[in-house]
């Protein structure tokens, strides 16, 4: 019996051994999604750190110059875009497309492949390229251990897809067109009905911020102040685009105006961007 019970313990011991141990991914992954324009973009990569190894040399560990180079560790980079953008000079539709890179010196070749698939550049064809085109690379103030890319500069249409590892830094420049759907869900909301109160702001907004017209962006912050004459901000935006214009008085008025509903409808911080706004005038 003793014999049958350490024979169980023994096997019990293996058994235990034999449970698969977890450990950290040396090159662990990052998704980032970033909203832009209309839509997202949605980055999938791999992180390596140097590790001591020799990097973006002619014959280096990693990311050897002149030579086709996943962007990262393990399977190829994937960027999505939910909606089309300008990359390259090339408009790309909606979807999922590879990113692959060729590091220079002085230059890196910026490379756009549908072949999702892809384990690394196994696989890799030429024919799949979307668009491919170079970018000036840039050396970076602090040594970047790992492999590291981000968004930045992100503007309403436009945004920088950043590339940053050891004393290197490359920038990738993606581009939307949204103006001209902005302009024209406006035109198609105020054919539809000409005296659409809810119309009125977003009018405003768009020919003040985006299309900097000036004289339309007024016409729609009256007549959204007119439709709603106890909107506080609503007086708070047409005061900025009067100030925008160089009608301080009108400007004034319009910001007091705001201070004073906004202190009835008890807001402070409309109080207090109205009268920061008087003392720019």
């Amino acid at each position: 019996m003793k014999k049958i019970f350490l024979a169980m313990l023994a096997f019990g011991s293996i058994q235990v051994f034999a449970q698969p141990i977890k450990m950290p991914a040396p090159s662990p992954q990052q998704k980032i999604i970033q909203a832009f324009g209309m839509g997202t973009i949605e980055l999938t990569y791999s992180r390596p750190n140097i590790k001591g190894r020799t990097l973006l040399q002619a014959n280096s560990d990693l990311a050897p110059l002149g030579k086709l180079w996943r962007t990262g560790a393990n399977a190829a980079t994937r960027i999505h875009f939910s909606d089309k953008v300008t990359i390259g000079g090339k408009v790309l539709d909606s979807g999922s497309y590879v990113l692959y890179t060729i590091p220079g010196k002085e230059f890196w070749d910026i490379i756009i492949n549908t072949g999702v698939n892809n384990w690394g550049t196994d696989g890799y064809k030429e024919a799949e390229n979307v668009v491919q085109f170079t970018v000036k690379a840039e050396k970076f103030g602090t040594p970047m251990e790992t492999f590291t890319m981000q968004f930045a500069n992100i503007q309403p249409e436009t945004c920088d897809l950043r590339l940053v590892w050891g004393n290197t830094t490359v920038r990738i420049p993606i581009s939307t067109n949204v103006k001209e759907r902005l302009r024209a869900q406006i035109d198609k909301a105020l054919s539809a009905d000409p005296v659409n109160p809810n119309v009125y702001q977003p009018a405003a907004n768009f020919y003040f911020e985006w299309d900097k017209d000036l004289p339309k962006a007024l016409g729609y912050a009256t007549k959204a102040t007119e439709a709603n004459p106890q909107g506080y901000w609503l007086f708070l935006l047409k005061a900025k685009i009067q100030k925008e214009m160089g009608d301080k008085i009108g400007a004034k008025a319009s910001a007091e105006k705001c201070i004073a509903l906004a202190t009835t409808a008890k807001n402070d911080e409309y109080v207090k961007l109205g009268g920061e706004l008087i003392k720019k005038l």
